[in-house]
């Protein structure tokens, strides 16, 4: 009993760091965002961020892992509202471009967290987009819908071409503009995918 009382309170704690991370990241960006103001606002002390998440870059990361998850079932849920696999794997690639367009994505996950913490298409969180990405296409070949191509390959590209689309739109001056130029571009892509007559 004892024990997962400490274990509900250090979630507890985890959650208010990060929800006061991500209110701060979003408005200052990580680098102007200051320790001691997201501590205080969650009412914890630096310590707590010290010993739940290392420092401030841990911190940054939970965030990002959070946001992600959150974008992939996002985008995941728009696949499932599309009439057949292939719709939903295109409607699921253009989700995630259009979510470069929500301030909270697109200043913590595809400006700051590609900054700070590397290369996005190899974040831990990544993985479980690709996944999913790969056995919708090997759906799609089954179906003859798709080329017989590599699965993994044709998967890590999609989710490439998505990826880079949604960064494009989150650096862009002019967002809106870049965001219809990406989503043409991502379908004409996905659709040289498509197994061909013979």
């Amino acid at each position: 009993m004892v024990g997962r009382k400490r274990s509900e309170m250090m979630e507890e704690t985890r959650a208010k760091l990060i929800a006061s991370a991500r209110k701060a990241f979003t408005e200052k960006g990580f680098a102007a965002a200051s320790m001691d103001e997201l501590t205080a606002e969650a009412g914890l002390t630096r310590g707590a961020l010290y010993h739940n998440f290392g420092d401030k870059r841990g911190l940054l990361q939970a965030v990002v892992d959070q946001l992600d998850s959150e974008m992939a079932k996002r985008a995941h849920e728009v696949a499932g509202q599309a009439g057949t696999d292939w719709d939903g794997l295109l409607a699921e690639g253009v989700a995630y471009i259009e979510m470069a367009l929500d301030p909270e994505v697109q200043r913590i996950v595809l400006l700051d967290g590609p900054a700070f913490l590397g290369d996005p298409s190899q974040w831990p969180s990544q993985t479980g987009c690709l996944q999913l990405t790969r056995q919708t296409v090997e759906r799609l070949i089954a179906q003859g819908i798709v080329r017989p191509l590599d699965p993994e390959a044709a998967a890590r590209l999609l989710n490439g071409a998505a990826l880079n689309a949604a960064l494009w739109v989150a650096a862009s001056a002019t967002p809106q503009d870049v965001l219809a130029k990406a989503v043409e571009a991502f379908l004409a892509l996905a659709e040289g995918l498509l197994a061909r007559p013979s």
